[in-house]
């Protein structure tokens, strides 16, 4: 079901009671109340969950609940310790992408870039050793001569262009060379396919990877093994395919959010790779990356701040992104510092990182540093370099770069010293108090509030001088803080696009089996991974992200995913209310829903009475080793006298009720809850409603909600 299916009033009624819920000015006194009124042990439970997961899972919350008043302090303990939390279905799934293991050079060597390929070319490098990979590139070298060919005739016979919409009869030959080579390919085992592929003549390789399609491609796909799906890619593009890598990163990185065990690592990841943000689409940063997200954030997430922030300055990827690489020193022995004659080069200083790790990295904006302090760090810095990164290369101190002589900065002499004086400049970086105040507020913003409490920053910040920057311990300051545990700062942060997405698929236990739509679809919400592309990263405030057409985005996706239109999803709503069902607190009875139901909203015109339900019934049986459970297991909700539906009436009010719960975490508010039962209505009456539509759209105008767009 498309967006414009729906009524009008429900998108612009939710948007109302978002802006009542976001704008509504609250008495001082009972805002004071709130501050200090703790929350409820199932509150607290969502809390953990809310703020250090990409969304509960059905059932998660009760697990906590269940596990005692420190259930939650339990399950933070754990998530702390990533290594010791076993991943394996996640793991099973990554080796689909075999260039996240990889080191940069291999990443380059899988997926080149058009200055590797014309280098080949013009016999300035030699093609790989692998004789398969060798192939590959075969292919790639032909696509190259293809396009200088057609730029030498086009000059050569500029008046004799082909007209516009013409066909091109080279296109309809290679479409009848793919036909025929896939009636080859198919009629041998899967095992032995690629084999016969990259035996074919370089001009057969390059007319069937550009020109298979349907349900053809698609089997032959699933068939290959992930590395023949990469040799098959990089056939099947353009010349210099380096832009695959992030792809498969990309998709990596949906695939880890929705599905990890290790979901702090996972949140933490995203939160440090926004704060040391980079853009990987420029240039070297193609194929570096993916080793900057695996070696430097990732793996220092939960660690300490200045290792961290030493493992992003001395990182291949921050030096190409923020362009330290090309800075040198104006009397350094590069720049003709040794020249005899006293002249220099034309060639300089860049203050990219310099004036970023103050500003965005460690002292923040108002760190009381001047524009001669940012020079002169950018002096210390010079040599910080990158060894031929259109090789690949790892970091290098390059000497000759440097700037010689001592510095003076942020009122302290930084003494000769080569290499030395940017770990002297960084670590006194990672030791102020300033840098302990600004990383405690991004802390608390990310998981308090979008203004947060001046009482937690200070505890986060002063356990960061305490421990020298130890990011679980500041956590853990965090979550024992008063403020984590009022309701003030319940439910108060807005999802971004990535955090709605991976928990739509999290609370619905939903199996992202497409995450290349998936990634398309979080970027066309404005939140494309990887591709931020100015140095502060992604905005995490509500003012960014909550508006009408951000409401229309997400509403029109949960349509789309619900309504199995999007990318071959699948999703079953009927699953997902069985898990409902059997996650309600304890103590839940029919009665209890239909009674919460009731309560939510205004029952429909011809609604039987709550009084009237007979029975929620549910039926169960032993979870295989996958927990997936067969069709037997789906729920039936009886809800009037007769009927079993969820189609009209009490039905589906006690569906949406058991769906909010599930997905919410809580209640709604009244005016959400009619809207969505008005909808109902209203399709009920067009003639447009059945057990299954109605179920995928209540589902759908939950995920599309106000309250499913708070943390």
């Amino acid at each position: 079901m498309r967006l414009r299916a729906l009524s009008g009033f429900v998108l612009f009624g939710a948007l109302a009671a978002f802006s009542a819920h976001a704008a509504k000015p609250k008495p001082k006194v009972k805002a004071q109340a709130a501050a200090v009124a703790p929350l409820s042990a199932r509150e607290r439970a969502s809390q953990f969950l809310d703020r250090f997961t990409f969304g509960a899972r059905p059932g998660e919350v009760e697990k906590l609940v269940a596990a005692g008043a420190d259930g939650p302090d339990k399950w933070f303990e754990q998530q702390l310790n990533p290594a010791a939390i076993p991943d394996g279905d996640l793991e099973r799934r990554l080796r689909d992408y075999p260039t996240l293991v990889m080191s940069s050079p291999q990443v380059l060597a899988t997926f080149p870039d058009r200055g590797t390929i014309t280098r080949i070319a013009d016999g300035k490098a030699q093609t790989p050793t692998d004789p398969q990979l060798a192939a590959v590139y075969e292919v790639q070298l032909y696509k190259l001569q293809l396009e200088r060919d057609a730029k030498h005739t086009a000059q050569l016979n500029v008046a004799d262009a082909r007209p516009a919409g013409a066909v091109d009869p080279q296109k309809e030959i290679d479409k009848t060379t793919a036909a025929r080579i896939a009636g080859q390919l198919f009629s041998l085992p899967k095992a032995e396919r690629m084999k016969a592929l990259l035996a074919l003549p370089v001009a057969d390789r390059a007319a069937f990877t550009s020109n298979v399609a349907g349900q053809q491609k698609t089997t032959l796909m699933a068939d290959f093994t992930p590395r023949e799906r990469e040799y098959f890619n990089c056939m099947a593009a353009g010349v210099g395919p380096a832009y695959l890598a992030l792809n498969e990163l990309t998709q990596a990185r949906i695939l880890r959010d929705i599905l990890s065990e290790r979901q702090l690592q996972a949140v933490m990841a995203d939160f440090w790779f926004n704060h040391f943000n980079i853009y990987a689409p420029k240039d070297s940063d193609q194929w570096y990356t993916t080793a900057y997200e695996r070696d430097v954030i990732r793996k220092n997430a939960l660690g300490k701040f200045s290792d961290l922030l030493m493992a992003t300055a001395t990182s291949p990827a921050m030096m190409i992104y923020l362009d330290n690489w090309l800075s040198i020193g104006p009397n350094s022995q590069a720049n003709g510092g040794n020249n005899a004659n006293g002249k220099r080069g034309n060639r300089g200083l860049n203050e990219n990182y310099a004036r970023e790790v103050m500003e965005l990295h460690t002292l923040s904006v108002s760190g009381g540093y001047s524009q001669a302090d940012v020079t002169s760090l950018a002096a210390v810095l010079t040599g910080w370099s990158v060894d031929h990164p259109e090789l690949a290369g790892p970091y290098l101190f390059d000497p000759k770069k440097h700037e010689p002589g001592p510095k003076q900065w942020l009122g302290q002499t930084i003494h000769a010293g080569e290499a030395d004086e940017g770990t002297t400049a960084l670590k006194a970086l990672a030791a102020s108090p300033k840098t302990a105040h600004f990383i405690a507020w991004k802390l608390a913003q990310r998981f308090l509030a979008d203004d947060p409490p001046a009482s937690a920053v200070e505890r986060i910040a002063q356990t960061y001088m305490t421990t020298g920057g130890d990011i679980r311990a500041m956590l853990r300051t965090m979550v024992q803080s008063p403020e984590f545990n009022s309701r003030k700062y319940f439910r108060n942060k807005v999802k971004t696009p990535v955090e709605f997405v991976a928990s739509t698929f999290r609370t619905t236990a939903t199996d992202p089996t497409n995450p290349g739509a998936i990634a398309q679809a979080i970027d066309r919400m404005g939140m494309g991974l990887y591709r931020a592309l100015p140095p502060t990263g992604y905005y995490i405030t509500a003012d960014k992200w909550m508006n009408t057409g951000a409401l229309l985005d997400r509403l029109n996706f949960a349509l789309m995913l619900t309504g199995g239109k999007f990318g071959g999803q699948r999703f079953d709503s009927s699953r997902l209310l069985a898990l409902g069902l059997m996650s309600q607190p304890a103590g839940t009875t029919p009665s209890t829903i239909a009674s919460r139901a009731t309560l939510k909203g205004a029952p429909l015109p011809g609604a039987s009475s709550p009084a009237k339900v007979r029975e929620v019934r549910i039926s169960h049986r032993s979870g295989g080793p996958d927990g997936e459970m067969d069709e037997a297991a789906t729920p039936a909700v009886t809800a009037a006298t007769g009927a079993s539906s969820v189609a009209t009436g009490t039905g589906a009010e006690l569906a949406l009720s058991v769906l909010e719960t599930t997905l919410v975490g809580g209640d709604v508010s009244a005016q959400t809850n009619g809207l969505i039962l008005q909808q109902l209505h209203q399709s009920a009456s067009a003639g447009a409603a059945n057990s299954a539509s109605t179920l995928d759209m209540l589902t759908a105008l939950v995920l599309g909600a106000p309250e499913f767009q708070l943390r």
